[in-house]
C-alpha cells in the first residue's frame, strides 16, 4: 500500500477555517482521501463519482468490496439527486431528522457508482449534524462517500487520534474537531421493502422513528448482532465489526431490572474461574453495579448509566479500543435492555464479541 504524507489540520466547529475546507474539498476532487468529523463518527471520505478513489477507500481500510458505502449529502435537494422517486413518507422523516443520524436507504439514480453500492440497485445516504462535514460537502459541490475513518473490523473513531492510529499515513488530510458528539454510528433503515426494515441500530432510536412513520420497523437478528447477513446491505452487517484485539465476553440476561444481580452474580463467577487460568480481565460495567467487581483484582471499566443509556453509547468505542491498550486477556461486558439506544449498545458488543455470549 502506497505511503503519503498524511497533513492533519484542527478545525473549531464554532469558527470554521474556510482555507482547511477549500484545501480539503481540492484534495477530494484531485482524487484524495480525507477524514472529516461527523456528530456520529470521524467518515473516510471520497467523491461519489471519483470511481478510483472509492476503491482506494476500500484498500486504505481493508473493507471488502461487498460491503456499501454510506453517502453524505448537504441537504434533501441533494439527496433527491442521487435517488429515485422517494415517496412523501421519507420526505417527512428528512425534514424531521436532517441533517442528523438518520441515513435512508432507497433506489439508486445511474450518478451513484456500483463501487459505492456493492452492485446493490439502493444506495444509503444520510446529511451529518456537523457543521465542518456539511461546509465540506457544501465547497466540494458533490455528496461524498464515507465509512468510519478507521482500518475494517476495528472500534470505529470518536477522537481523533484513533484515526491517527489506523490512517496515519494512508489518507491525504484529517480534519481534526475533537471527540464525537454521540460516538456511535448513524441508524440505517431499509425503505425499498415493506414494512421498512432497519439494517443498523445507530445514534437515532428506531422507536422515535416508527412515530413519524405510524408503523413498525422490521428488526431481525442480523440487526441485534446476534447472526450475519449472507450479504450485506449495509455497513457493519456482515463482517466482524467494532472488535478489539483483546478476547470480548458478554454476559446479558432478558431481565434488566429482576436479574441484574444474577448477571453479576454470574460475571463474578466466570472471573473467578478465568483468573484461576492467569487471565489478566476487564469488566466493561454499567454505573449502577461497577461497585460491585472492585473486590476482585480485576480492571473495571465504568461505561456509563442505565438510566442514562445515551452515556454508554459516547463510552463504548473509546473503550473498546482502550482494551487493546492495558495489557488484558479478557474482556467481559453486562448486556444492556435491547429498547431505545440498548438495542444499538448490544449489536456492537454482540458484534465486537463475535456473537461469544452467555445468558443467564
Amino acid at each position: 500500500m502506497v505511503i503519503v504524507l498524511t497533513k492533519i489540520y484542527r478545525v473549531d466547529p464554532d469558527n470554521i477555517d474556510l482555507s482547511v475546507i477549500e484545501e480539503a474539498a481540492t484534495i477530494l476532487r484531485k482524487g484524495g482521501l480525507v477524514v472529516f468529523p461527523t456528530e456520529t463518527v470521524y467518515g473516510l471520505g471520497a467523491l461519489i463519482t471519483n470511481r478510483p478513489a472509492i476503491k482506494r477507500i476500500f484498500e486504505v481500510k481493508g473493507r471488502p468490496m461487498d460491503n456499501p458505502l454510506i453517502v453524505h449529502v448537504s441537504d434533501k435537494e441533494r439527496f433527491l439527486e442521487l435517488v429515485r422517486d422517494p415517496p412523501p413518507k421519507i420526505l417527512e422523516l428528512i425534514d424531521r431528522f436532517w441533517p442528523g443520524p438518520l441515513t435512508i436507504v432507497w433506489w439508486k439514480k445511474p450518478i451513484v457508482p456500483d463501487e459505492v453500492t456493492a452492485g446493490l440497485p439502493k444506495v444509503a445516504v444520510r446529511a451529518p449534524a456537523h457543521p465542518v462535514a456539511l461546509k465540506l460537502i457544501e465547497v466540494a459541490g458533490e455528496a461524498i462517500a464515507a465509512p468510519s475513518a478507521n482500518r475494517s473490523g476495528k472500534p470505529s473513531p470518536t477522537k481523533p487520534e484513533h484515526v491517527i492510529e489506523d490512517l496515519y499515513g494512508l489518507v491525504d488530510l484529517i480534519i481534526d474537531s475533537g471527540e464525537t458528539l454521540h460516538g456511535i454510528e448513524s441508524t440505517i433503515i431499509d425503505f425499498t421493502v415493506k414494512p421498512p426494515k432497519l439494517l443498523r441500530p445507530g445514534a437515532l432510536p428506531i422507536e422515535v422513528v416508527e412515530e413519524i412513520l405510524g408503523e413498525k420497523i422490521i428488526v431481525t437478528d442480523t440487526a441485534r448482532g446476534i447472526v450475519e447477513s449472507e450479504k450485506p446491505e449495509a455497513p457493519g452487517m456482515k463482517y466482524r465489526h467494532y472488535a478489539p484485539e483483546t478476547e470480548l465476553l458478554v454476559v446479558e440476561t432478558d431481565d434488566y431490572i429482576g436479574k441484574l444481580n444474577l448477571l453479576v452474580e454470574k460475571i463474578r463467577s466466570i472471573v473467578v474461574e478465568r483468573k484461576s487460568r492467569g487471565l489478566k480481565i476487564a469488566i466493561l460495567c454499567s454505573s449502577e453495579t461497577c461497585n460491585k467487581y472492585r473486590d476482585l483484582d480485576v480492571i473495571v471499566i465504568e461505561l456509563g448509566s442505565r438510566e442514562k443509556i445515551y452515556t454508554v453509547t459516547r463510552r463504548l468505542f473509546e473503550t473498546l479500543r482502550r482494551l487493546d491498550h492495558i495489557g488484558v486477556d479478557l474482556a467481559i461486558a453486562e448486556g444492556f435492555e435491547e429498547k431505545g439506544l440498548g438495542l444499538t449498545i448490544m449489536n456492537r458488543l454482540r458484534k465486537a464479541a463475535s456473537q461469544k455470549i452467555i445468558k443467564v
